[in-house]
């Protein structure tokens, strides 16, 4: 018997909405969350924000076990049956203090709200039976070699198999299990005062407790993780300097550097939000150019120093973008021809900063090497907290180590 029409609280609805909207329109899941949650309390988005993120990062694990408990091919579901069935195993598995009646019947009654009523029973049944299971099930699933971590972890096969092939597996666990966490919130201090813990190692980078929505609105913060703002130090630009940003969207890091920085980034959209942050932030020495970096308009060369903080994989960043793992993928080819083309603009004797948010030899370590400059030694000397173990002359920042964002971090010299 299906269980009886329930209220749906507001978080949970709007959690639900993200996951139609993600795995079946192709949405970003930070995309709608923000339309999803835009009329919720502060109280209510956080708690959708937990579910919908969490569900997406989940997935794959959460799909076995509705399939293994509730015997029935989760891709041969209807829509809303398979978000419902996602959600409800999620706080089922993965939440503590949710009660089961709370997750089974709230994730039964969206189901019937979707117009679905021939669903509700099978719904129903499959959450109890989710619900008896899940527990001893998630306990149980191996994960001695990267396919078994995958499962249990809830990562593409590839993404593990690369990170037992870089780091071994104790490191590569470490990783899954870091990186299907909350990332800490922490802001970049532009001006003025705030309430925080500033960072012990990066200079401007303060941990707090939420983003502060009346100073970031006035420029005074910007949302930029520890990892992410190291990487603007590198770079080292002074006053009287010529820079290079070739990849600047949103601009955290461009409007860092000091200097005369030009900003540059292909997308139309990305450059008028990084005008955007140039104006709030009142980075009054960072000029806007939108072009591809790969063909930049003749005049833009001489520089001083630059700055190919490329696309990437993202796998550093998988924490906080939780769709990112189902689209990720290497893009080693696109960072060479960024890297080198920025080379070309650089004067010589000037540094050029490679950087990617990223865990992936062949997106790191493999394009520098493929790009035949000469790597400047004395980063690692400069920030011997995050130097690579097998490169000293590179930055590698692991969120299970250092608890921030992944990075690789490269400073050549350009001759």
């Amino acid at each position: 018997m299906a269980a009886r029409a329930a209220a749906v609280g507001p978080a949970r609805a709007a959690a639900f909405r993200v996951l139609v909207r993600v795995f079946e329109d192709g949405a970003y899941a930070d995309h709608a969350l923000r339309s999803a949650s835009a009329k919720l309390g502060e109280r209510d988005r956080a708690l959708a924000q937990r579910l919908a993120f969490g569900t997406v990062q989940r997935t794959r694990t959460l799909d076995h076990a509705i399939e293994l408990l509730g015997r029935r091919r989760v891709a041969r579901l209807d829509p809303p049956v398979r978000a419902a069935l996602r959600l409800g195993a999620y706080q089922l598995g993965f939440m503590d203090g949710v009660p089961r009646y709370a997750a089974v019947n709230e994730s039964v009654e969206l189901v019937r709200r979707s117009g679905l009523e021939r669903a509700v029973s099978f719904t129903n049944a499959v959450l109890r039976r989710v619900a008896e299971g899940i527990g001893p099930l998630l306990r149980d699933l191996p994960e001695t070699t990267p396919a078994e971590a995958a499962l249990k972890h809830s990562y593409p096969d590839w993404v593990a198999e690369t990170w037992w092939r870089d780091f071994g597996a104790e490191d590569a666990i470490a990783l899954m299990r870091e990186l299907n966490e909350p990332a800490a919130t922490v802001v970049r201090l532009v001006r003025g005062e705030i309430a925080g813990t500033p960072d012990p190692d990066v200079p401007g980078a303060w941990h707090v407790d939420r983003v502060d929505a009346e100073a970031l609105a006035e420029g005074r913060i910007w949302p930029q993780s520890t990892a992410s703002q190291l990487v603007g130090h590198a770079v080292g630009a002074v006053e009287g300097e010529r820079v290079l940003d070739l990849c600047a969207a949103p601009g955290g890091k461009a409007t860092m550097l000091g200097g005369e920085v030009t900003a540059v980034e292909v997308n139309d959209a990305r450059a008028r939000e990084l005008e955007q942050t140039v104006r709030r932030l009142g980075a009054t020495n960072v000029r806007v150019v939108a072009a591809d970096g790969r063909s930049l308009p003749p005049g833009l060369t001489g520089f001083d120093r630059a700055l190919v903080d490329a696309p990437c994989s993202g796998l550093g960043v998988l924490n906080r973008r939780p769709d990112l793992r189902w689209r990720a993928e290497p893009l080693p080819e696109l960072q060479l021809e960024l890297l080198r083309a920025a080379a070309q603009r650089v004067r010589p004797g000037g540094t050029l900063v490679y950087s990617v948010c990223t865990l992936n030899a062949d997106e790191g370590e493999g394009v520098v090497d493929a790009s035949g400059l000469e790597v400047d030694p004395a980063l690692g000397d400069e920030w011997p907290r995050f130097r690579h173990a097998e490169g000293p002359g590179f930055l590698q920042i692991l969120p299970h180590v250092h608890g921030t964002a992944g990075f690789f971090v490269a400073r050549l010299t350009v001759r």
